[in-house]
């Protein structure tokens, strides 16, 4: 079943009923990564955000302990998410499918902008994404691409990954590049290998996704580029979305 409102989409995923990629989803609407950290380390991930708005161009900063986002007035970051996943001293300890439990007055939520948000309308200008038509969840990969550190937080960019025809890429970029709030124009273009990508065929996060004959690998900066930072700085609690699960606003994209 494919959600065509956002606010039917968080509801589903509140009472169970959806747990899936959000990827075709509300179209129109923002998507987002979520981060969640103690109000402690919040200043320095801002500052980290600000450092690197490739792959976290902020959509929202929530005030510590408020669970309820403007871009999505009646929603829950604590539960209207299909999965979430906890990580402590860097490592995943557990994944959820609501965090309300573990929920604490300090936690700051940053929501930040996702590359589902320009592929509705990269379908209506005719360039299918094999992801969305195979009802996958996106391919995604660490690369050597440092980000900028700030504070405790250091690490390599992580990446989304579509095949696309090359008559169809110069399009692809143009419509992406319209939206800096879903991490606009690709970082790459072709040899994985270039950016640091170990296998192609194996990526860390997400599904793989067959690259054809007359294609070329495009790579856009991803929001999954938190979760990596915070188990290379062996932060002591964070809380993210689950990769491909995203929080989705009633922002228009």
């Amino acid at each position: 079943m494919i959600f065509d409102s956002a606010a039917q989409l968080r509801r589903a995923c509140r009472s169970g009923e959806f747990g899936g990629a959000t990827t075709g989803h509300a179209p129109g609407r923002i998507q987002a990564n979520l981060m969640i950290v103690p109000k402690s380390e919040a200043f320095d991930f801002l500052l980290f955000c600000q450092r690197n708005p490739k792959p976290c161009p902020l959509v929202e900063v929530l005030a510590p302990g408020v669970r309820e986002p403007a871009s999505a007035p009646g929603a829950d970051i604590a539960t209207d998410l299909p999965g979430y996943r906890v990580y402590r001293d860097g490592e995943l300890a557990e994944e959820r499918d609501e965090i309300a439990s573990l929920w604490r007055d300090d936690m700051v939520g940053f929501l930040i902008g996702c590359s589902f948000s320009f592929e509705s309308a990269v379908q209506a200008a005719g360039v299918p994404l094999r992801h969305i038509d195979q009802r996958r969840n996106v391919a995604m990969y660490r690369t050597g691409i440092a980000c900028e550190p700030a504070g405790i937080f250091s690490g390599e960019m992580v990446v989304s990954m579509r095949p696309i025809k090359s008559r169809d890429i110069a399009r692809v970029v143009e419509i992406s590049a319209r939206l800096p709030i879903a991490h606009g124009a690709p970082v790459h273009v072709g040899n994985s290998g270039a950016i640091g990508v170990v296998d192609i065929d194996r990526p860390e996060y997400g599904d793989r996704v067959e690259i054809m004959d007359d294609e070329l690998p495009v790579f856009w900066a991803c929001g999954v580029t938190p979760q990596w930072v915070a188990q290379r700085s062996k932060l002591a609690l964070c809380i993210t979305h689950a990769p491909g699960k995203m929080f989705v606003t009633d922002l228009e994209g």
